[in-house]
């Protein structure tokens, strides 16, 4: 890994470069996502059949593009039961933390007839899309899907690519059903993401899409918000390791390794006060590298993006931290909740070695769809509230509104709106 004394200029050129991996930098794709936007917008079912054939290898038509009761049923006689279980249980914890978000609405009445307050109303139909390229993710089902329905979501309608035979990957499968998805759709990519943005004769239009996937998901995301609303638009993953000379050098590596393995654009930044730490860091990598199935991705992800800065105190680490403002930041130092209280930008914070991302991958609870590419700065992490509309309650009495209408009206002559004005005025006019 690039060893690296942090500096204003280094800390800059590093900023620079992690934002190169973010999807507003690939336009060169933009077109071809727009083409294929358009052809399913226009075309429909056939637009996205001949997509299917074109990338996945597979003849989809109206009767087979949705994953039926039976397959359901044959993935969870395919898979290992160990792995059901564990599933149920990761479900539960996300539920359990993702309950603890919901918000209730609210009235405030006073005495002259004033009632103010905000109506809570889940979302109906929500789309999720579920990746399956380099790698599958059963957990980012669970992460997508769980919340929703705690938000109370009517309707959860899932996307996924499937392989030359029409098979989905039973885990996603499973995963699904455990989270109360509510229809599975055999489609990937830029033309499910339209589909889901403006429907077509079998895949239903829906209110927002959420999930993660690759650069031409990430764009065609972008392009359809307006049209649906959409969780984020995310970019590589990546982590940060914020440590001092107490850390465990082994632990560190193998968590910079634990992003990286995702694919070539992963990060995987170390920033610490100790030179000695640094050293032993690179040097337990080097060892890793050996072993790990994904070697090839891993180096040539740490060799573009992976960095060990030195900082000349924990006040600079902790700078440092907040301007990448990473999507995972774990913080190995001898006080870490004392570090945390001062990190003003991540997308999941991870404190002491026990741990370790993959925790929140998988298990604990909270959300792994996060922010990336410096956006933790101010989006937050999928939840509750991402399934959630509000609406403004106002209600004023005869009485209550006696008392300010000169007020309004002055406002908004002011504002040389007078239609504003005499729409106040004429509920008093003698």
């Amino acid at each position: 890994m690039n060893i690296v004394k942090l500096t204003e200029e280094s800390k800059n050129n590093l900023l620079e470069n992690l934002l190169k991996r973010s999807p507003n930098n690939y336009g060169e794709y933009e077109t071809i996502v727009a083409d294929i936007i358009a052809d399913v917008r226009e075309n429909k079912d056939q637009a996205v059949f001949s997509y299917t054939k074109k990338f996945d290898h597979f003849e989809e038509n109206a009767s087979n593009i949705r994953v039926t009761t039976e397959e359901i049923e044959e993935a969870f006689q395919t898979l290992d039961p160990e792995f059901i279980r564990i599933m149920e249980k990761a479900a539960e914890n996300i539920r359990s933390y993702h309950t603890k978000q919901v918000r209730n609405s609210w009235f405030d009445s006073k005495e002259d007839g004033t009632i103010l307050g905000q109506k809570i109303t889940p979302l109906s139909t929500v789309g999720i899309y579920v990746p399956g390229g380099k790698a599958v993710y059963p957990s980012s089902t669970l992460m997508c899907a769980v919340p929703a329905k705690v938000a109370g979501v009517t309707r959860i309608v899932m996307t996924t690519p499937c392989n030359a035979e029409g098979t989905v990957n039973p885990g996603v499968l499973v995963a699904a059903k455990i989270a109360g998805v509510d229809e599975i759709y055999k489609v990937g990519g830029a033309q499910a993401i339209a589909a889901l943005a403006f429907g077509t004769e079998t895949i239903p239009k829906v209110d927002k899409i959420v999930g993660p996937g690759n650069i031409f998901v990430a764009l065609a995301k972008k392009a359809v918000y307006g049209y649906v609303s959409i969780d984020s638009i995310a970019g590589p993953s990546e982590i940060v390791v914020l440590a001092d000379e107490s850390a465990n050098p082994r632990y560190v590596a193998a968590d910079l390794l634990s992003q990286a393995e995702h694919d070539q654009l992963a990060s995987g930044i170390l920033i610490t006060t100790s030179s000695e730490l640094a050293e032993k860091v690179s040097a337990e990598i080097d060892g890793f590298l050996k072993e790990l199935s994904r070697a090839d991705i891993i180096k040539a992800s740490l060799d573009n993006y992976g960095y060990i800065l030195i900082t000349n105190d924990l006040d600079e680490s902790i700078e440092a931290a907040n301007a990448i403002a990473s999507e995972h930041l774990e913080i190995l130092t001898k006080d870490p909740f004392a570090v945390m209280t001062k990190i003003r930008n991540a997308g999941a914070i991870f404190l002491g070695e026990y741990s370790s991302e993959p925790l929140g991958d998988y298990f604990a609870g909270p959300n792994h769809v996060l922010p990336t590419n410096g956006t933790a700065r101010f989006f937050s992490p999928l939840g509750v509230d991402d399934f959630i509309k509000k609406s403004s309650i106002i209600s004023y009495s005869r009485e209550a509104l006696e008392k300010v209408h000169n007020d309004i009206e002055y406002f908004a002559k002011k504002e040389e709106l007078t239609a504003h004005a005499n729409s106040i005025h004429v509920r008093y006019e003698k």
